[in-house]
């Protein structure tokens, strides 16, 4: 017996040509905004000298993880300027930033909305399995589509592939904080906005700051693959290297993109076990 193949594939084209047809002007609008805000801000990270950027890098690495990680970012960043990856790097930097952006301002009202709605997460939940699962060049498909070439599909895609951290552990660090406490603060008569702000959200930071520590370091493994559909930065180089078979060009590209994700990765678990002391 044959059964007739489902037609997903023309069906999710379909979409695409519907939607390409009829919200040409929003994805214009959204292709503005998210290129001169990744342009804006790599223009910005080199303007500065790249040895004076390094040591404002330095100083804030210090004011928020002390010591160990100030020593890093400085002998870190010194070996990228060195090998040659300062501005590329600075391009990735930026792209990694917005993405990151983008998906906390998403992500953190989406897990507050999951968290006071059980319906709505038992709809969201099998979308972020979804995107977590599907493998990340497919999102380069769509986000070419419909914002063509360039650094702002490689936003998008890294939106995409790194949002869900951010809408799980939201989620999570409201629905865990204690039920002795909400009814304390609903026998006081706060508001929804009141217990939100002043009790649900202050207790919840720590796991959210490890949401966003999450979307963060996606959003940087995503700048290779990224790189694949035109955005610059030091997964260009990466992905130059692999295609020329150029082990050692690849390597110290590679380093680049390890001194970054270390110095993001610290800096924010730092802020998260700041806030755990407060």
């Amino acid at each position: 017996m044959n059964v007739p193949k489902i037609p997903i594939g023309k069906w999710i084209e379909s979409l695409e040509t519907w939607l390409e047809t009829n919200a040409g002007p929003l994805f214009d609008g959204i292709k503005l905004i998210i290129g001169s805000t990744v342009n804006g801000l790599a223009e910005a990270f080199n303007f500065l000298p790249p040895l004076l950027m390094i040591l404002l890098l330095t100083a804030i690495a210090y004011g928020i993880g002390r010591t160990r990680i100030a020593v890093f970012s400085l002998i870190g960043l010194l070996l990228v300027h060195n090998l040659g990856y300062w501005a590329h790097t600075m391009e990735t930097l930026a792209l990694v930033l917005t993405a990151s952006f983008i998906s906390i301002l998403l992500g953190v009202p989406l897990g507050i909305w999951c968290s006071r709605n059980d319906k709505v997460q038992k709809i969201i939940t099998p979308v972020l399995d979804f995107m977590q699962t599907m493998p990340a060049f497919v999102y380069l498909l769509p986000a070419v589509a419909f914002f063509s070439l360039g650094v702002v599909p490689g936003v998008i895609a890294s939106v995409i592939f790194g949002i869900p951290p951010t809408i799980r552990l939201t989620n999570l660090g409201i629905r865990q904080v204690p039920a002795d406490l909400v009814e304390a603060a609903d026998a006081f008569g706060s508001t929804p906005m009141q217990k939100l702000y002043k009790l649900q959200l202050p207790i919840a930071a720590p796991t959210i700051m490890a949401g966003i520590n999450q979307t963060i370091m996606l959003s940087l493994s995503m700048v290779v693959i990224a790189s694949m559909i035109g955005a610059q930065g030091v997964g260009a180089d990466v992905y130059r290297a692999v295609t020329q078979a150029k082990t050692g060009v690849g390597f110290e590209a590679g380093l680049a993109v390890v001194v970054l994700a270390i110095i993001l990765d610290r800096i924010t678990q730092n802020l998260v076990r700041k806030r755990r002391k407060g």
